[in-house]
C-alpha cells in the first residue's frame, strides 16, 4: 500500500494518473494547502519542501518503507517500481527523462506562476500577466512542434505524457487557446481519453472549489505566505 498526500492540483494529478495507470493500491491522504495541512510537523517529516505529492511507500526497497517528495522522483520511483512507463534502454529513457524534467523546470513553474498572475494577484501589473503567458504559449509551442510526428513526447506513452498533461488539462487559466496549437490538441484530447488519466483526474474531485478560482484573503495568506508561516513553527 502506498500512502499518496494529495491536493487536487497539476503535480497532484501526475502521481494519481501513474497510480491508476500502474494498478498500483493507494490510500489518499488529503493535504488541504488552503487550510495550511502542508505545515504540520508530520507531513514536513516526509515533505520537507512544503509543497505535496509526497508518498510514503510501506513496500519500499528492500521491504522497508520509504518516503518520497518531489512529483518528477515519484514518477521515477513509482516506474522503476513496475516496470511500467519508464524505459530500462539508456536510449529511450533518456528521452523520456529529458522532457520530464522539462516539465519539471519549465512548464511547470511557467504555466504555474501564470495562473498566478492571471487568476491570483490582488495587482499583478500587465508585465508579469504577458511574461508568463507568452512564455506558456512559447512552450505549448514547443510540444506542439514535436507532436507533430509522434503520437507522445517520448515516442511511447510514458511518464512525460503524464507530468505535461495535468498542467496542459487547466490551459483555460493561463489565457491560451489551446485549439492554435492543433498537434497538442490532438495528443490532449488522446492522453485524456485513457482510462486510467480520466480515473485520476478526478480523484478527489469533490475538494475542488466549485466557485471562483481566487482563494479567500485567509486562504491566499496561508497559500503565498509561506516562509513567514514556516518560520513561525
Amino acid at each position: 500500500m502506498i500512502d499518496l498526500h494529495f491536493w487536487p492540483t497539476p503535480n497532484g494529478w501526475k502521481i494519481t494518473i501513474m497510480l491508476e495507470e500502474c494498478g498500483l493500491p493507494y490510500r489518499l491522504v488529503p493535504v488541504d494547502i488552503r487550510k495550511g495541512d502542508q505545515f504540520a510537523p508530520e507531513f514536513l517529516a516526509i515533505s520537507p519542501n512544503n509543497r505535496m505529492p509526497a508518498i510514503v511507500d510501506h513496500d519500499g526497497p528492500d521491504g522497508a518503507p520509504l518516503a518520497l517528495f518531489e512529483s518528477g522522483a515519484i514518477l521515477q520511483y513509482l516506474g522503476d517500481k513496475t516496470g511500467r512507463f519508464y524505459p530500462g534502454d539508456r536510449r529511450r529513457r533518456s528521452e523520456v527523462e529529458q522532457w520530464l524534467f522539462w516539465q519539471v523546470g519549465g512548464l511547470g513553474p511557467m504555466a504555474g506562476q501564470c495562473n498566478h498572475f492571471r487568476n491570483y494577484a490582488d495587482d499583478p501589473g500587465q508585465y508579469g500577466i504577458d511574461r508568463f503567458t507568452n512564455e506558456v504559449d512559447r512552450l505549448f509551442g514547443v510540444m506542439n512542434g514535436v507532436l507533430k510526428d509522434r503520437d507522445h513526447l517520448a515516442g511511447d506513452y510514458s511518464i512525460a505524457d503524464m507530468a505535461c498533461w495535468p498542467w496542459v488539462r487547466i490551459y483555460k487559466r493561463y489565457g491560451v487557446d489551446l485549439n492554435g496549437f492543433r498537434h497538442l490538441r490532438a495528443w490532449f484530447d488522446r492522453v485524456g481519453q485513457r482510462p486510467a488519466v480520466r480515473k485520476g483526474g478526478d480523484v478527489a474531485r469533490e475538494l475542488r472549489p466549485a466557485g471562483p478560482i481566487k482563494p479567500s484573503k485567509e486562504a491566499a495568506a496561508v497559500l503565498f505566505g509561506q516562509r513567514a508561516r514556516v518560520e513561525q513553527l
